[in-house]
């Protein structure tokens, strides 16, 4: 149903990257236009970004919940 872990830390920046050229190649005011949360650039720049602070919080969260309960 969904692809492993590994196979998504892999897919997805290439896809990201995939999305910031076709927005570079595409779009006339590409670094402007990277501010607006219309343009497919400010999301092909914010998924890079999100994904890693997920999965630290998360791991942070299972890290708390794991010391709480042997402590």
């Amino acid at each position: 149903l969904l692809p492993s872990l590994p196979t998504l830390t892999v897919l997805v920046p290439l896809l990201s990257l995939a999305g910031l050229f076709y927005s570079a190649s595409v779009d006339e005011s590409f670094p402007q236009g990277c501010t607006s949360t219309n343009s497919l650039c400010f999301y092909s720049l914010l998924l890079p970004v999100t994904i890693p602070v997920y999965v630290f919080f998360h791991l942070w969260t299972w890290m708390g919940i794991k010391l709480f309960r042997h402590n």
